[in-house]
């Protein structure tokens, strides 16, 4: 029955598939050339520029942007009058243009007076995405010109440049808007610019619309001016000067709620009308937090107004352009019936990270994307640190830990690449925008942080953002900025130090065994599959803490070399190095260590932080997955949590239990399957026992009940299953106008789709549900929708979500492989939503034959596998896989058949 209904072959055969053009360098004609106008002899004209970036001998200074969309018939056309210092003597313009039908190209003098009285000719290089313009007049060095460009294109299908969306009203009916999506390089899809990072200047934007529309931009409206034709013309006050990623522009009929900061600043949250109640807490929660960072920045927001627009179709979770941030739904939106304690953290995370970047990736901006981490890796620490000032309540420290341990799971491949790598094709480009980038990046930042402490960091960070306003930095220049004070008397040469995290791959371990009163160090580099047959020589500059039983105070020593050693005392009986995980590395225990600390959990578990525990509980299964330490040693430290009352180290060590039941059962090995969950379920029943089916309690106590109440429900727990069906029978019932508790409404939907007639309810209140939010949860819960309802950019979730599924991981798989270039042509390659699929279908593999088989596709489509590292990852998570059933499964076994007995 489940199968039937799993159509997303049928969603991917309807969706229609967009070639790329594959042309070859040529000249375009311009149009209708007219005898006062006579066009040049483009036949001996060849295109002048052989890089992929931009030559740097024209600078832009001002964009002049008119634009015209249409969305009755999807397309629009506009023109833009670039303003151009020329440095050195040349005949050429190059910039960047894709997809655009550029019409008429002119030069004009800085008086505004035309350079020639010919047609100019554009010539194209598709593959490098630029157009070239020939000036018959030479552009003189040190002089200013204008650049004046007519285009059209249509509005984009997918989820870049300026490009359309739908959503539904309650009724049916079906409304179109017109969006834009720049990042990384897609500024040049909508209009012709300078689309580099380096590249900034003022933009002055004007749109025409229907006066039933509302334009939006970058700045407030300055004036509107009525045409004749009955369209409105919206002139945008001038922006500060800028990268051409963060130009933005929105035409729609949404409704906003606006209120205004302690400094002025006037913000609105915007969404379809039907969902404007969902607005306000976002609306409350970007006040505060953007009154926070002009306060913990000690620089002013720089515009009068900050917009934040929730998209229905959206690829990524958000998007900070400067003034007029957009975001999916589900990232802004929040519905205080059918959202639960995590979506409400999720949306203030979002928000705090898009605000973030007002300073961080827009006032500074990286010089180029090999830094984009300058960005992603500050605006995602930045969620932490404001977050847990603005709304405490909140528990956001207790994701902290997750965000690291994210990180070093791909950081401890093989495939791992350094925090600051090279990119320079759209493709490389787009993949920098990995966990390196954004957890590996706030990780690091946390170490920094504690190492300087958070004065330092603070005051180190505001002389960053003050240098480089409205300018470009690199990695060198923030070590600089925070490097100019004394460390314990001397000067702490910052840049050697950071160097070692940003540009080499990996991340360490350090192995740590006591030796007398010493404690003898060690550090490597830490693997979870095979070394390579010529591994590299790997130091980084360590600030090591560790905290042992003689004493309540953190201890520090910077380790430098490949072995070292600090004098802990002959009295010390344990000792626990990284302190609640302040520093980005692992740790391993030689000798008793191990033993040592799980005696210490099973005495005294309070001795350590929660945090402390919960990195025990990482770094020990991670080992185990190195083949440096035995499972059975692992699983015997976790043989404290019965006596756990904080909710992260209880759903650490239960998450990697329900991680080794999804696998067996996926292998389908049905003796370890029941008995890896007749013992979850019995070593758990107590904390299970005592959860509600409700949403009272605090942030962590709902996040605990939803994960743990999940889990049993999805091991059979008769208890769960009853209750779950009740409540999935009170709900339809009542015409599902009774309101489920939030926290636990997708495991109830779970086990109500089980049923032919509870999966065909579900599926009816999915096309009718105003909330995103609550449809996330049905999507879920079915794990399977029809084509005519679903989103295309829910497409890869949904996928992923069927590869979970124990029957569905091969059917997923094979689907990617049927239709990988629709694929393509919906996400682009290397884009978030294409790793996630290669990611999500091919991490359920654990055999040799699946490693073959997904070799074997790659190959297949070697050209653009070869532009993808996520490729590599995915070959190195399968053979992880593989080794793990190698070095462990017959330990597993073993262990849980004397648990049983």
């Amino acid at each position: 029955m489940f199968w039937v209904r799993f159509l997303v072959l049928a969603l991917l055969s309807q969706a229609g598939v967009t070639q790329t053009s594959s042309n070859p360098i040529h000249a375009s004609a311009p149009p209708n050339p007219t005898e006062e106008q006579p066009p040049l002899n483009t036949g001996s004209l060849s295109f002048p520029w052989s890089h992929l970036r931009l030559p740097e001998n024209i600078v832009p200074l001002h964009y002049h942007l008119l634009l015209h969309p249409n969305l009755t018939i999807l397309s629009y056309i506009g023109t833009v009058r670039i303003e151009l210092q020329v440095q050195n003597n040349t005949n050429w313009v190059v910039l960047h243009s894709k997809g655009l039908r550029i019409t008429t190209a002119t030069v004009l003098d800085q008086n505004l007076a035309h350079l020639s009285d010919q047609v100019l000719p554009v010539l194209h290089n598709p593959t490098h995405e630029q157009v070239a313009i020939f000036s018959p007049r030479v552009l003189t060095g040190g002089q200013k010109y204008f650049l004046l460009l007519e285009f059209g294109a249509e509005l984009g299908e997918g989820f870049y440049g300026f490009y359309r969306s739908t959503y539904r009203t309650s009724t049916g009916e079906t409304r179109t808007l017109a969006s834009t999506h720049f990042e990384p390089t897609s500024a040049r899809m909508a209009f012709p610019c300078f689309d580099e990072p380096s590249f900034k200047a003022n933009y002055s934007i004007s749109i025409r619309r229907s006066p039933a529309h509302t334009a939006l931009s970058n700045m407030p409206v300055e004036q509107t001016v009525v045409l004749d034709d009955g369209l409105m013309e919206d002139h945008f006050a001038v922006s500060v000067r800028m990268s051409s990623y963060l130009v933005a522009f929105i035409v729609c009929d949404f409704r906003s709620v606006s209120a205004t900061t302690a400094s002025g600043v006037k913000v609105s949250v915007y969404a379809a009308p039907e969902k404007w109640e969902q607005t306000h807490y976002a609306l409350k929660a970007a006040v505060k937090l953007l009154e926070f960072y002009e306060k913990y920045f000690n620089i002013s927001y720089p515009l009068p107004k900050q917009d934040l627009v929730a998209i229905p179709d959206f690829q990524s979770g958000a998007m900070e352009n400067w003034g007029l941030i957009t975001f999916r739904e589900t990232s802004l939106l929040y519905d205080p019936t059918t959202s639960s304690a995590s979506d409400r953290l999720w949306v203030t995370k979002v928000i705090a990270h898009e605000l973030a970047h007002q300073w961080f990736g827009n006032l500074v901006t990286m010089k180029w994307w090999n830094d984009i981490w300058l960005n992603e890796g500050f605006a995602t620490y930045m969620e932490y640190i404001s977050v847990d000032t603005t709304y405490p309540k909140l528990r956001v420290e207790d994701y902290l830990l997750d965000t690291c341990f994210v990180a070093i799971g791909r950081d401890s491949l093989n495939s791992s690449r350094p925090i600051s790598s090279v990119a320079e094709s759209p493709t490389q480009i787009k993949e920098m925008f990995d966990t390196v980038s954004y957890n590996k990046g706030a990780c690091v930042l946390h170490m920094l942080r504690h190492y300087l402490t958070d004065q330092v960091f603070q005051i180190g960070i505001m002389r960053y953002l003050r240098r480089y306003s409205y300018s470009n930095a690199r990695n060198q220049d923030l070590w600089d900025s925070l490097a100019n004070y004394l460390y314990a008397g001397e000067h702490l040469d910052l840049t050697t130090m950071m160097n070692t995290w940003t540009l080499q791959t990996g991340v360490p371990l350090v192995t740590v065994a006591r030796q007398g009163s010493r404690l003898v160090l060690k550090q490597e580099r830490f693997l979870r599959t095979t070394h390579p047959s010529d591994p590299a020589w790997y130091l980084w500059h360590i600030p090591l803490t560790y905290r042992t039983d003689t004493s309540t105070s953190i201890h520090r020593h910077l380790m430098t070399t490949l072995t070292d050693s600090v004098e802990v005392g002959e009295e010390v009986g344990w000792v626990k190095v990284n302190v609640d995980m302040a520093g980005y590395y692992l740790v391993h225990y030689d000798g008793p260590g191990w033993d040592d600390l799980i005696q210490l959990l099973k005495d005294n578990h309070t001795a350590l932080s929660f945090m402390d525990r919960t990195h025990l509980i990482h770094n020990a299964f991670q080992l185990t997955t190195a083949g440096r330490l035995s499972l059975d040693k692992a699983l015997d430290l976790i043989g404290y949590l019965r006596s756990e009352s904080h909710t992260v180290p209880l759903l650490q060590g239960l998450a990697y239990l329900e991680a080794f039941y999804r696998m067996v059962e996926r292998m389908d090995i049905p003796d370890l399957t029941q008995n890896l969950s007749t013992y979850i379920l019995w070593y758990f029943r107590g904390v299970i026992d005592r959860q509600t089916w409700s949403d009272k309690g605090s942030v962590s106590e709902r996040r605990l009940r939803s994960e743990l109440l999940s889990l049993a429900c999805h091991l059979g727990d008769l208890p769960c299953l009853e209750q779950a069906q009740r409540s999935f029978t009170h709900w339809l019932d009542s015409n599902s106008t009774l309101s489920l508790p939030a926290d636990v409404t997708e495991t109830v939907y779970s086990v109500g789709a089980q049923e032919d007639s509870g999966w065909a309810s579900l599926l009816h209140i999915y096309t009718l549900s105003l909330s995103e939010t609550h449809k996330h949860k049905i999507l879920s819960a079915l794990s399977s929708i029809l084509y005519t309802v679903i989103r295309t950019q829910d497409l890869d979730s949904l996928i992923v979500m069927v590869a979970r599924n124990p029957k569905g991981h091969h059917l997923a798989w094979s689907c990617v492989q049927k239709y990988w270039s629709t694929l393509v042509d919906k996400f682009q390659l290397g884009s978030f939503s294409i790793r996630n699929i290669i990611i999500g279908t091919t991490g359920q593999f654990f055999s040799t034959e699946e490693l073959t088989e997904v070799r074997v596709f790659f190959e297949s489509i070697h050209e653009q596998a070869s532009q993808l590292r996520v490729t590599q990852v995915a070959m190195d998570n399968i053979q992880k896989n593989i080794l793990w059933l190698q070095r462990n499964l017959g330990t597993l076994r073993s262990w849980l058949d004397q648990q049983i007995d």
